[in-house]
């Protein structure tokens, strides 16, 4: 299994996200556009596991402690940088809590024997890559160059603001690959208090 955990996102938020990827995605449309039911906000990606190892981590998952997180929702950004995109994103904003509950989960999983992460946690929302699994059709077609009429776009726009939900929980998610893209199915849930 494939596995990774998550925040989910509050209705409201993901409703006004989605009026957002809809009023600009015509700016990018070689990119894939992430559908709405797949937004979260990656804590831990874990991997590819075998199934008898999931109760293991359900279970280091259950440990775990953290109070609920007040979670703000707002701009976007491009990984791994302006010139070569090949991400676009959502940020947000949890404070040095949503670090600490990010930086918990990774050392539950470490002990697991999952990697370390070995960049800083970065929370955000992919919303698209570059990547669109389609042939290239032109000889610039270069995938760092499918959002240049997005970033232009997005310049003559105030940064949006998408509000703010409190997270009282989290997930333990299982991706399953196919040509239309990831599909993510909730496999546990963890309660913050």
């Amino acid at each position: 299994m494939r596995l990774f955990v998550a925040l989910d996102i509050a209705a409201d938020i993901r409703a006004r996200i989605q009026r957002f990827v809809e009023g600009i995605s015509g700016f990018a449309p070689d990119v894939r556009w992430m559908r709405p039911e797949s937004l979260h906000v990656t804590l831990k990606f874990i991997g590819e596991k075998p199934d008898e190892t999931v109760e293991k981590i359900k279970l280091a998952l259950s440990s775990v402690r953290s109070k609920p997180l007040e979670i703000v929702f707002r701009e976007y950004g491009f990984f791994p940088g302006l010139k070569l995109p090949r991400i676009f994103w959502i940020g947000l904003n949890g404070g040095p809590e949503l670090a600490s509950l990010a930086a918990t989960i990774d050392e539950a999983m470490f002990a697991l024997g999952v990697p370390k992460e070995i960049h800083p946690f970065s929370p955000h929302i992919t919303l698209a890559r570059a990547g669109s699994g389609r042939p290239r059709q032109r000889k610039d077609d270069r995938p760092n160059r499918r959002f240049e009429r997005l970033q232009e776009k997005l310049k003559a726009l105030s940064a949006p603001e998408f509000g703010t939900m409190t997270a009282h929980e989290f997930f333990l998610y299982e991706s399953k690959l196919s040509a239309e893209g990831s599909h993510y199915t909730k496999i546990a849930r963890f309660e913050l208090r």
